[in-house]
């Protein structure tokens, strides 16, 4: 059987580097095969003018109404501030189970909260938030163990005290054997 083929649609100028090394430890992580693609949609039709964010909800159907032959799994990338009706604000979303999920780097910059800007810590935050949404991708559910990186995330520092991988429990239940 062959690896999964997961595609990360980069919506907006992410720099090539930093997309190659999320690419790779997600590729690690999982076992696949990651391809890369740039796209550009109109997203300003998703834009809440009243909350000055955009509807998770809707931009995740965008991704998904995309055809991106011989692909498992999908993950658009965003760097605008995302929302879904019931939450303030989300960090990504993804169809449990499903094919399609989005991540967006707005909320996991350091400079966001006043802090200076750190490059490293905002790789690393993205790298988490994109292994978590193909988790649910892959069909698990958050978890309950502190380090994990399928642990509910709320704020920043919840990202920050999470490893960039899945528990052995989410391992065992994604059948991986290590």
């Amino acid at each position: 059987m062959n690896p999964p083929t997961i595609t990360f649609i980069s919506f907006g100028l992410f720099d090539k580097e930093f997309l190659e090394k999320i690419s790779e430890t997600v590729s690690q992580e999982y076992n696949c095969t990651v391809v890369m693609k740039d796209a550009r949609i109109d997203i300003s039709e998703y834009y809440d003018p009243v909350r000055r964010q955009y509807n998770g909800d809707k931009l995740l159907r965008e991704v998904d109404s995309m055809q991106i032959p011989e692909t498992s799994k999908v993950i658009g990338l965003f760097n605008v501030d995302l929302y879904i009706p019931i939450l303030t604000y989300i960090f990504g979303q993804a169809q449990l189970g499903g094919r399609t999920g989005i991540a967006s780097l707005y909320r996991l910059s350091n400079e966001r909260y006043g802090i200076a800007n750190d490059d490293a810590i905002l790789l690393e935050r993205c790298t988490k938030e994109v292994i978590h949404e193909l988790g649910h991708l892959f069909g698990l559910i958050h978890c309950h163990t502190p380090t994990c990186v399928m642990r509910s995330s709320t704020y920043v520092e919840d990202i920050d005290q999470k490893e960039a991988q899945l528990c052995l429990k989410c391992r065992a239940e994604l059948g991986m054997v290590y």
